[in-house]
């Protein structure tokens, strides 16, 4: 057996949310198509505060496991491998790809270190994975471990994302038709990754964020930023529009000075794709944001996950909505390697977590309090 400190997080009886808990685990003994790895550096995923806050479901109970660790972002050194496994080897420092398992196709149904029964996330000092869970990472590297680390969940999701949302944008609006579309994002991480590929593709882009500290690494990563706090009422209720006048005007008027943002970043043109990891509350302002032939494309939800849209303007405007979870494993390779040869990457310098505040971190970012969009946290430094 092979013993291994780790934040766990246990099923509970009642509504509470579930806590991280440092203890020992015991894994079973290496198999020949594994690989026990050191967990170096990892990054907090919202996904990670989704499991504590027991939304939208208990992970615990959906695994059917009493305990289980968390973490599916990160950099690892491989300390064994297995009989089977032939082109890797002890030393080697290799990025995470969470990938817990897949359909016929490769693409992703459960995530490593989330919803995959029996994986050890990165909140553990030691992990067994399998071979097609690890990139290894080109020697020497133009990034750093602590920028690998950050790119499991939102570089990757943000690569297999825009594959789509581009694909779907050129089968109506040619290059000839839109050389340089407009691309505009609401969310997090990987909304800032998607814009910044977005921009290496030639696009014209905008990102949508409330703090001085995230506008100002908007537009560090060479992303128009557009302060939220300019529009504070866009957030749209239906029933609430209806009955509340008050609640109305507002809305309007925040979405007025939205939309006018809109236009003098496009020239009174429109956006031709719009990433909106966000949801439901600002999905009536996206859509009146959007040009015709535009793509509204999206692999999160994180405030609302159900979409009331009409069909007659979608049809009208030739609308095209674009949905992804995760990554399919052949594209999460093929995103590594562009990144292994570009500058496609988090920015680098971000303060670090150590082991021990990892419950603070997490307390931090399901509070929002973090000014970052890719918090990193030592898991063991040392290997680096």
């Amino acid at each position: 057996m092979i013993r291994t400190e780790a934040w766990v997080i246990h099923p509970l009886d009642d509504d509470r949310e579930a806590e991280l808990q440092l203890e020992t685990l015991e894994l079973s003994d290496l198999q020949p198509d594994e690989i026990l790895a050191a967990p170096i550096y990892g990054c907090w995923e919202g996904n990670m505060s989704h499991a504590l806050r027991r939304k939208p479901v208990d992970i615990c109970r959906l695994r059917m496991e009493a305990t289980v660790v968390l973490g599916n972002a990160g950099v690892v050194r491989v300390l064994e491998v297995g009989s089977h496994v032939q082109d890797l080897r002890e030393g080697d420092a290799c990025a995470l790809i969470p990938v817990g398992s897949s359909d016929a196709h490769g693409f992703l149904t459960r995530v490593f270190g989330y919803d995959a029964r029996g994986s050890v996330g990165m909140l553990a000092k030691r992990t067994k994975l399998k071979r097609e869970q690890l990139y290894r990472i080109p020697q020497p590297s133009r990034h750093s471990l602590a920028q690998w680390a950050a790119i499991s969940i939102r570089y990757l999701t943000a690569y297999d994302n825009w594959k789509v949302a581009i694909a779907c944008y050129r089968a109506q609006m040619s290059v000839a038709d839109d050389p340089k579309p407009w691309v505009w994002g609401w969310g997090g991480g990987v909304s800032l990754a998607e814009l910044q590929l977005a921009a290496s593709f030639g696009c014209r882009v905008a990102m949508i964020a409330s703090t001085d500290a995230r506008l100002a690494q908007i537009a560090a990563a060479g992303i128009a930023p557009v302060d939220r706090r300019n529009f504070p009422d866009l957030c749209f209720d239906a029933a609430r529009f209806a009955s509340d006048p008050s609640y109305s005007l507002r809305y309007m008027r925040s979405e007025g000075v939205f939309l006018r943002a809109v236009r003098e970043h496009t020239g009174e043109g429109r956006v031709g794709i719009f990433i909106d990891n966000v949801g439901a509350p600002v999905l009536r302002a996206t859509l009146r944001a959007l040009g015709r032939q535009g793509v509204v494309t999206s692999s999160g939800w994180d405030q609302g996950g159900t979409m009331v849209t009409s069909r007659i303007e979608a049809c009208m405007n030739r609308h095209s909505f674009v949905h992804t979870h995760g990554v399919r494993h052949s594209v999460a390779v093929e995103a590594c390697d562009y990144m292994a040869g570009s500058d496609w990457m988090p920015p680098c310098g971000q303060p670090t977590w150590h082991w021990h505040d990892i419950p603070d971190l997490a307390r931090r970012f399901t509070s929002n309090a973090l000014d970052t969009y890719f918090p990193i946290f030592e898991i063991n430094p040392d290997l680096a």
